[in-house]
């Protein structure tokens, strides 16, 4: 069965686990957890399917409920969130989708959360050369009003080899480029939540189409691929 909805028994199940984050109790609810993983990950092939009208989708990933503790202070076993990504296709599209489901604490993200050290010093070189489409392109009202400002981590001054006094040296510092959107439980549970991931989804193409012009390019404009 296809799920366009997110079931309030989801949120209440990860209610539940974040009270008893533990094997025995996991094992005990293991078959409701199934039941909700797939209902969640039908959910999630759903965003594909609505990406796939304006947008080339390479892979979609659901995220394992289990946590990788080993370099963890927090030791308990089990994420208490449901969480997917979507990859854009190819080289000559760059970038990812991610959506992730947790009561109080639901949000989408899009852009570029860990670009390789060549696509970083591309991206900066550019906005280095010239920033301004890229400041009116995050700028842009459309954009703007569904999600706000550009945020990731930076460096604290300048990266290697940038000058610190630039211009526009508040968007080199960038090691991320990337946006998000928080979700209230409300409106994650709402039966118009598919409609607005993917209207927010619609709404960063502009931001991700300069993305790949500028990296499938030099500096020159010439294509790289």
């Amino acid at each position: 069965m296809s799920n366009s909805t997110i079931s309030k028994d989801a949120f209440d199940f990860l209610k539940d686990l974040s009270k008893n984050n533990n094997k025995d109790w996991f094992e005990q609810h293991k078959p409701t957890f199934k039941a909700h993983e797939k209902a969640v990950k039908s959910f999630f092939e759903n965003v594909k399917n609505e990406l796939s009208h304006h947008d080339e989708i390479e892979k979609m990933k659901m995220f394992r409920i289990y946590r990788d503790v080993r370099f963890s202070k927090d030791k308990t076993p089990y994420k208490t969130h449901f969480a997917g990504s979507f990859s854009r296709l190819g080289a000559h599209l760059r970038g990812g989708y991610y959506i992730h489901l947790t009561p109080g604490g639901s949000l989408l993200a899009t852009g570029f959360w860990a670009p390789n050290k060549e696509d970083l010093f591309r991206i900066r070189k550019e906005l280095e050369m010239d920033a301004s489409e890229f400041r009116e392109v995050i700028s842009n009202k459309s954009l703007k009003d569904v999600w706000g400002d550009l945020a990731g981590d930076a460096v604290k001054t300048a990266p290697k080899g940038f000058d610190r006094e630039h211009p526009d040296i508040d968007l080199i510092r960038n090691k991320q480029f990337i946006f998000v959107r928080n979700f209230s439980d409300k409106e994650v549970l709402s039966d118009t939540f598919l409609q607005e991931v993917d209207k927010s989804y619609r709404a960063i193409r502009p931001f991700f189409d300069l993305m790949s012009d500028i990296l499938t390019t030099n500096l020159n404009g010439e294509s790289i691929l």
